[in-house]
Parts: structure tokens; C-alpha cells; sequence
């Protein structure tokens, strides 16, 4: 097997997801994010509350 072998079949590993935990990684990511956003939403309203 080449380098440029092995490189592409990596290549397609990432773009076809790479695992079968594609779906709750997902989610567990989008949770993560949404619970980051409201803590900054938070934290802005808290310092800002002379508006």
C-alpha cells in the first residue's frame, strides 16, 4: 500500500463519519453547544444590567 493509497482511505473514513457513534456524538455536541451559548448569554445579561 502507497502513501497516496493511505491517505485516500483515511480520506474516506472522515467523510463517510468514521464510526458507528455518529448519531450520539451528534447530539452530545449540539447539547454541549447549545448549554455553552446560554452560559454566555447569561454571563452577558449579568454585566450588562444597566441597560
Amino acid at each position: 500500500m502507497t502513501l497516496s493509497n493511505s491517505a485516500h482511505d483515511a480520506l474516506v473514513a472522515v467523510a463517510s463519519g468514521g464510526g458507528g457513534e455518529q448519531g450520539s456524538t451528534a447530539y452530545v455536541i449540539g447539547i454541549g453547544a447549545f448549554v455553552g451559548l446560554l452560559l454566555l448569554l447569561w454571563i452577558t445579561t449579568r454585566f450588562n444590567r444597566d441597560r
